[in-house]
């Protein structure tokens, strides 16, 4: 989470352009990737972003223990989730992988402290509430580090990381769906990587 001010969210439909849009990323310093499990090429991308070197590449939308092995299998580093329940953490736990599970309200954060974990991902963020919702919810919990996605944009990603309790966001502007263009998103990356920490 301290890596890069922004944690790009990744949907892959076409396998092929997993490694440009990786290689395109990492060029411009984001490299940390959230590959979201929500098309078929999800696993496979996993494993073929794996391949670019300084990529840190991570499963997203995993919503349950038998998601979590196989991107855990697939190569997955960390491991991101919508929400939080035991039997996820517990799964994340047993497979000793770097866990950020979706949060939206105290009982979920106190639930997560519960687990033994200490670093959320608020989401789904600007519907949940935004900064003012992430800054009253932050204030009980002085132990906890987040990451806000959803709805994150390169114009409200700076008001987010102003927050101190935010070490990084997500979001999907740095990596749009489709073909990629090498030269725009590593422009894209570079941006995002100069944002206020």
């Amino acid at each position: 989470m301290q890596t890069a001010p922004v944690i790009p969210v990744i949907v892959i439909d076409d396998l092929d352009h997993a490694v440009p849009l990786a290689e395109a990323l990492v060029e411009g310093g984001l490299p940390v990737l959230e590959v979201t499990l929500r098309t078929p090429a999800a696993l496979d991308a996993i494993r073929a972003m794996k391949q670019v070197d300084g990529a840190i590449v991570g499963a997203g939308t995993v919503c349950n223990g038998e998601q979590l092995d196989a991107a855990v299998e697939a190569g997955s580093e960390f491991i991101v989730s919508p929400g939080l329940t035991e039997p996820l953490a517990k799964a994340a736990e047993r497979a000793d992988v770097p866990f950020l599970p979706g949060i939206a309200t105290a009982a979920d954060i106190m639930r997560g402290l519960d687990l033994g974990l200490t670093h959320f991902k608020f989401f789904p963020a600007e519907a949940a509430g935004g900064l003012p919702a992430l800054k009253a919810l932050a204030a009980p919990f002085h132990q906890c580090r987040f990451c806000p996605t959803g709805g994150i944009t390169e114009q409200n990603a700076p008001d987010w990381l102003a927050f101190d309790p935010v070490l990084c966001v997500g979001g999907s502007w740095v990596a749009p769906r489709g073909a990629p263009d090498h030269a725009a998103i590593a422009a894209s990356a570079r941006a995002a990587k100069e944002l206020n920490r």
